[in-house]
């Protein structure tokens, strides 16, 4: 197995990591039920189960 003849510096392997980094989610208003969400995903809203913006499961109650 190859092995690296030098060892790599922290400012050098930073620099290379420095594209990783954590993006907060993209958010939308739902025009049905005006609840802000994360975009293409299911989300509750009073119980009931909405996915752009058209019920799925309805609240039981």
């Amino acid at each position: 197995m190859p092995h690296p003849k030098k060892k790599v510096s922290t400012t050098r392997r930073d620099k290379r990591r420095t594209h990783y980094k954590a993006e907060l989610p993209t958010l939308s208003t739902c025009g049905t039920t005006g609840e802000t969400h994360i975009r293409h995903r299911a989300y509750m809203v009073e119980g009931a189960l909405y996915y752009k913006g058209k019920l799925v499961v309805e609240a039981k109650g």
